[in-house]
């Protein structure tokens, strides 16, 4: 049989009009057909399910109730094969189904001969080269209707073909770009330095693999439009797999990276003030402290605490304390130079850093700046408001060397000059037990595992919409024999400089899928457990062995595992992180971003990770209020969750009024204080498993 020929099964001999179907073969026009033949339906029905055919014909005649039979047998047996049923029958119309549809209708003959290439046309048996044509066709149709821009070339990487997308964004139409060279056609300079990018298609087919475009770039169109994209080019190859060709697919991400860009300075800015928030603010003095070491030069931090505040905030109310802050603030950034930095730290508290100075008196000439910039009135809701700042004063080298030190120096040096009543005070070393105490915490540390110090509590995790228990989060806490329950905050820290977090974090991920296997084989599941990861532990070369571990030690189902981590675990290294993070995934375990807002946030990072969660920091919820403008990083956060297709957690919930903002956000699921604070073991398995926040249970 000739690759071209169409097999036909005929079952039966009769003809309209007195003529054979081989007469209306002979006579179609249309490439051969090779044809089988069954005498009756019985011999039909055998052939159709021993071979394979295009299509049946079913020529019995008029009252053979064979007709009948052969239809409801194919309708059931197979339903994906036409049928033309030649003749009469009572109801037909003038056209062929296959007997898939609700009533197989026969073809109408009405006195004249019927070419098969008109049942061929009518059923949907194609040729290979008809097949070819529509399948062309089809595919233009598609790249056609799709919102990506595509753009093809031939193995000289000259264009073949753009569809309407592409002559949008480049500026170009097929007719005028069709035959030119791609890279005329489809120019891209780095955003940052407008240096020009190499063509991706060219790549494509020089390597024989698929190319991505790198970050950051723009697209130039004809009329030196500059748009933002994202690409992917691959090689397009013959039958023989030689590569004839390369295709392109980019979109326009303006709106994906304003969306980024917005999140970002949302994340690393206060909601209130617009100031750099602490984690900004812990960037730029980390850098501002290498440059000094590296130039031998000083810095300094200067803690501002605003005095009678309290006052104005419970008298006036916080929308006029919110205001006033607003006004400080502004004054703040009018004393020091562009390349310092007015922090809000919280509350009424602000840091400013002094990238630069030359002496320690310096940092006192601000401080007077300061002090004189609050002391005339703020102009609140018509009153004319006073308030005063207390400032504690560190500099760099001698009283820190990095950024959690010299803050805390400055926070010091501002309380003990509040005790003095001064308007300011510099940093000395007799102020403060601290570094006394750390050394007690190191030490008491070293035994702590080994003496069983440590318990873990949970907390549970709860679908807002339904107020079903969904999961719950293991957090350490460290009971010592004299200093009693203590937090994390008190010791992790710690831990991590010394060396210990990567056993304890060992040690809270075997206790917590203990737990969790625990609970499941009471009855008290399915749920899953969240488990905190450090950056020390992530990037530990034995990670992965560990999880392996805990799983295998406990016999708990991976699904029921969430590893929670922070943003700066994954940016250190971005591959070894993606690296793990798919390993992890294989495994069946889920991941989840801690303390989403708090770090870099970064769009590209977040689509770039296999991750499955975002869980949005408490610092954020506790601004939700419908007079606050903090609620727009919550709603930013929760729309690009949904738009990466991540569940969003809301930590911290210790309100109705948060819950109920929340749900309205459709944020899936929350923690916090409003629902349960984190529990031993014990309590936490008496709590309900439904209607927890208020919900009737379901």
């Amino acid at each position: 049989m000739s690759a071209t020929a169409i097999r036909l099964l005929v079952i039966g001999d009769g003809a309209p009009s007195g003529v054979s179907t081989a007469e209306l073969v002979a006579t179609a026009g249309v490439p051969p057909f090779v044809i089988a033949r069954a005498p009756n339906a019985h011999d039909g029905l055998e052939r159709v399910r021993t071979e394979r055919f295009s299509a049946v014909v079913i020529n019995l005649v008029d009252g053979d109730p064979g007709r009948t039979t052969v239809l409801e047998t194919l309708r059931r047996e197979a339903p994906g094969l036409p049928a033309i049923v030649v003749g009469e029958a009572p109801g037909a119309s003038d056209e062929t189904v296959a007997p898939g549809a609700p009533e197989a209708v026969p073809l109408r003959w009405r006195g004249r001969t019927v070419a098969p290439d008109v049942a061929v046309r009518d059923l949907g048996i194609r040729t290979p080269d008809q097949a070819l044509f529509l399948e062309q066709q089809l595919a233009q149709i598609t790249l056609n209707a799709i919102g990506d821009a595509v753009i093809s070339t031939d193995a000289r990487g000259v264009l073949t073909f753009l569809n309407p997308a592409a002559e949008a964004m480049t500026g170009w139409t097929g007719n005028a770009a069709i035959g030119r060279p791609a890279g005329e056609i489809f120019r891209i300079v780095e955003a940052d330095t407008g240096q020009p990018v190499a063509n991706p298609m060219l790549a494509a087919m020089a390597t024989g693999e698929v190319v991505r475009l790198i970050p950051g770039c723009l697209l130039i169109g004809r009329g030196g439009q500059e748009t933002p994209i994202e690409d992917s080019a691959s090689p397009i190859r013959g039958r023989d797999g030689a590569i004839i060709g390369a295709v392109l697919v980019f979109k326009d991400v303006s709106a994906a990276r304003a969306l980024a860009l917005r999140v970002m300075h949302l994340a690393q800015h206060d909601f209130l003030t617009d100031l750099p928030n602490r984690m900004l603010l812990h960037d730029r003095l980390g850098r501002s402290i290498a440059v000094a070491r590296r130039h031998g030069h000083r810095l300094a931090v200067l803690f501002l605490d605003l005095d009678r505040f309290k006052h104005v905030n419970d008298s006036l109310g916080h929308l006029n304390g919110d205001a006033l802050l607003q006004s400080v603030a502004r004054r703040l950034a009018a004393c020091v130079r562009e390349s310092d930095t007015v922090s809000r730290h919280g509350g009424d508290e602000f840091v400013i850093l002094l990238s630069e100075i030359e002496r320690p008196e310096g940092a006192v000439m601000t401080a007077h700046k300061i002090a004189a910039a609050l002391a005339a009135p703020h102009e609140v809701a018509g009153f004319q408001l006073h308030v005063g700042g207390t400032i504690g004063i560190s500099i760099y080298p001698e009283d820190g060397s990095d950024a959690v030190s010299l803050i805390g120096a400055a926070d010091t040096a501002m309380y003990h000059a509040k005790g003095s009543r001064k308007p300011y005070q510099f940093f000395e070393r007799t102020m403060s037990g601290r570094a006394v105490d750390r050394l007690w915490f190191e030490a008491a540390l070293q035994g702590a595992l080994e003496r069983d110090e440590f318990v873990l509590h949970y907390q549970p995790i709860v679908d807002l919409q339904t107020g079903s228990m969904s999961g719950a989060e293991a957090l350490i806490r460290w009971v010592h024999p004299e200093r009693g329950l203590m937090y994390p905050r008190a010791f992790m820290a710690i831990a991590e400089e010394c060396g210990l977090i990567v056993p304890i974090g060992r040690w809270v991920l075997r206790q917590a899928c203990a737990q969790a296997r625990a609970w499941l084989d009471a009855g008290r599941g399915p749920m899953s457990m969240a488990v905190n990861i450090s950056a020390a532990e992530f990037t530990d070369p034995r990670f992965l062995d560990h999880v392996r571990a805990a799983l295998a030690e406990t016999r708990l189902d991976p699904r029921h595992l969430e590893l929670e981590l922070t943003e700066a675990a994954l940016i250190h290294d971005p591959d070894a992180a993606v690296a793990i993070l798919r390993t992890i995934e294989v495994l069946g375990v889920r991941t989840a971003i801690d303390d989403f807002g708090t770090g870099y946030s970064s769009l590209s990072y977040l689509r770039q990770f296999p991750i499955s969660v975002l869980k949005i920091d408490q610092s954020f919820i506790q601004e939700i209020s419908e007079e606050r403008i903090g609620t727009s990083l919550v709603r930013a956060v929760i729309g690009m969750g949904r738009m990466l297709g991540h569940r969003v957690i809301a930590e911290g919930i210790e309100t109705r009024e948060q819950m109920t903002f929340l749900q309205a956000e459709a944020s899936c699921e929350g923690q916090g204080f409003y629902f349960s604070p984190a529990l031993p073991a014990e309590q936490f398995a008496r709590l309900p498993r439904t209607g927890m926040g208020g919900h009737a249970p379901r």
